[in-house]
């Protein structure tokens, strides 16, 4: 009986892992041509004590190709106490030319982000919502990568890609390893059209459709979750009109946290989002996952007699490729290092790690910009 279970896992996770990879491969990357950009963008930048951040976000915008006249930025100051809201101020006066409005969040949920999102949407005028942090560096091209897309599918929501600035140490390549498999899964899941994973540092949806969903309604007692919950309810409403964007143009950097609290912290407040996810295919592949993890951290208790040493090879061996091919596809995407021993190294901490975060995000609270969010 246990071991029927236990091969049953494993051949869920395998079969979940050949998706992924397939639907990974068979997504087109979109490569950017001449078109003329026609879509008025409004970029909302929520943010709280992030001063030391928003110089390099600011210098980001500065480089973007795209027209002043087609793109305004609106930061949403969440009772900032440093010197986040001067910094702004100061870049605003100093660059004229950019469309930049600077807003006081008005909360009313349990969750500020979303607040922050929806204060700025009451303010907007444009077809087109596009979201991302203020601990984030845009390229170039961000929203030419955007405008193409548009103009050529039509979607009323675009998910895009998100990465880690690349550092030396292995605890923040772990970190970009942890964050790409992420990455890797969402791409995944958009190429066999079963999406449920995107990021709302580099978001992107129609004003109009936002509203007809009901903008975050029914999940504003989440802290976080502004993306996965709204890329559900456009999923079910809007099938069809879901896209990914994967396009090296439009790929956002971000930065790992310094240290193991912040890391917990973090990872805690993700892992949380999980038990309300309302798409049957987010709980099924989170549960695999998430199964196969604690069987892979239960191995050692089945050297005793239940498994041969020979299939706990074959278990352990199969998830480390695996999972190490969707993750060169990603980096290969992203063009950043590969650095073999750190993937297999990170390949075996990983379910350990995991579990630890997925148990006490059950029972722990979390730390999100200064302040407690309990479970």
């Amino acid at each position: 009986m246990m071991l029927g279970v236990l091969l049953f896992v494993y051949c869920c996770y395998f079969l979940l892992l050949i998706c992924l990879i397939y639907g990974f491969w068979k997504l087109p990357e979109t490569t950017l041509e001449k078109t003329p950009p026609q879509t008025n963008f409004s970029v909302i930048v929520p943010f709280r004590d992030e001063a030391r951040n928003l110089p390099n976000l600011l210098a980001s915008i500065v480089a973007l190709d795209y027209p002043t006249t087609n793109v305004s930025f609106w930061f949403v100051d969440d009772d900032s106490q440093d010197d986040s809201c001067k910094i702004i101020e100061e870049f605003s006066k100093k660059h004229t030319f950019k469309n930049i409005q600077l807003l006081q969040n008005k909360r009313q949920s349990n969750s500020p982000k979303k607040d922050a999102i929806a204060t700025a949407i009451s303010h907007i005028k444009s077809d087109w919502i596009v979201t991302t942090d203020a601990d984030c560096m845009l390229p170039k091209n961000w929203l030419q990568a955007f405008n193409q897309k548009i103009i050529s599918e039509q979607p009323k929501m675009i998910a895009a890609p998100v990465t880690y600035v690349e550092e030396t140490s292995f605890f923040s390549y772990y970190q970009l390893l942890d964050f790409l498999s992420l990455q890797g899964t969402t791409i995944g899941s958009f190429g066999i059209k079963l999406p449920f994973l995107c990021n709302g540092a580099n978001l992107a949806y129609q004003k109009e459709a936002f509203l007809d969903v009901d903008g975050f309604s029914g999940n504003d007692t989440i802290a976080s979750g502004d993306d996965v919950f709204l890329l559900e309810k456009f999923v079910q409403k809007f099938p069809d009109a879901v896209s990914y964007l994967k396009s090296k143009d439009a790929l956002v950097q971000t930065f790992a946290v310094s240290t193991w609290k912040a890391f917990v912290s973090q990872r805690v407040r993700w892992a949380s989002k999980s038990a309300n996810y309302t798409l049957l295919t987010g709980k099924i592949i989170g549960s695999i996952v998430m199964l196969m993890n604690l069987l892979f951290c239960t191995l050692p208790l089945f050297l005793l007699g239940i498994l041969s040493w020979k299939i706990i090879v074959l278990i352990v061996v199969s998830k480390i490729v695996l999972d190490s091919i969707l993750l060169l596809l990603t980096l290969r995407f992203t063009q950043q290092k590969i650095k073999p021993f750190s993937i297999i190294l990170s390949g075996i901490l990983y379910p350990y790690i995991t579990v630890f975060i997925f148990i006490k995000s059950w029972f722990s609270s979390y730390q999100w910009k200064h302040r407690v969010f309990k479970k």
